[in-house]
């Protein structure tokens, strides 16, 4: 599914430091905004080795016993935060990235560290793992990930994976407009990170429907906001890890369950 995507080391193109505002839209109209976004942006490097120009993304979420971080994203927490590991790709010859995704308010702040696959589940287990040289720079976002992990006793909890499209354009203001398809989810306790196996379930998020994300670290753009206007967009609160958790919930896939009115 993944053929060609990490042909180098992955070029990390993430937002350290954004807005982000978050929308459903019909598959219709995901095609429709695709055509309108093409003159200000171009896809990104991923979706320039895809044939579909999808590429596949799979995170592995951590969250303590009684779905602290589930439940606070669910509740709607101005401050709040995730804690994931995040790969595109089954080759173990790739690393994986440890991410801690926070909100302040209505700003999105990620650390990210590098990692070999093989020292993933020794980094889960609390235990230091000295970095491969050309990780060196990953050793503070490491221990900081351990570190928030250690506070609530976080563990793996679901993989979330998804088929990704994104564009991207190379203003200081860094716009990307991404589109999601194709969400499922997968409860484990087991400290890996995979695309492919058994027990993957769809998530309601995404039947008939495609998850629009705009990203972008400055101010609002005009033309995002003619776009927003002109296809009726209503932004709305959209949590894959959260939506999954809860619907894995309802399937008695996992445990404590969470409430519905939350």
């Amino acid at each position: 599914m993944a053929k060609g995507i990490l042909k180098d080391t992955p070029v990390d193109r993430t937002l350290w430091c954004r807005y982000e505002m978050k929308y459903i839209v019909s598959e219709s109209r995901a095609a429709a905004i695709a055509r309108f976004i093409e003159p200000y942006l171009k896809p990104d490097h991923y979706s320039k080795l895809q044939p579909s120009g999808f590429y596949p993304i799979v995170s592995l979420y951590l969250d303590s016993d009684d779905l602290r971080l589930c439940k606070e994203s669910l509740r709607g927490f101005l401050k709040r935060f995730k804690l994931r590991i995040r790969s595109y790709t089954d080759d173990p010859d790739y690393p994986r990235f440890f991410e801690i995704k926070r909100r302040a308010n209505t700003v999105i702040i990620k650390s990210r560290a590098r990692v070999k696959t093989e020292d993933v589940p020794t980094l889960l287990s609390g235990r230091y793992v000295p970095p491969a040289h050309d990780y060196k720079t990953d050793v503070d976002a490491i221990r900081q990930f351990q570190l928030y992990m250690k506070s609530i006793d976080a563990k793996p909890l679901v993989l979330i994976r998804y088929l990704r499209r994104a564009y991207e354009g190379d203003s200081e203001n860094r716009v990307r407009v991404t589109f999601d398809r194709q969400l499922a989810y997968n409860v484990t306790k087991a400290p890996e990170v995979i695309l492919k196996g058994r027990g993957w379930q769809p998530s309601p998020l995404t039947l008939n429907s495609v998850i629009l994300e705009m990203k972008f670290t400055g101010r609002y753009p005009a033309w995002l906001g003619r776009m927003a206007s002109y296809f009726d967009l209503r932004q709305r609160s959209v949590s894959k890890y959260a939506t999954s958790v809860k619907k894995a919930c309802s399937l008695r896939f996992c445990g404590p369950k969470i409430l519905m009115g939350v």
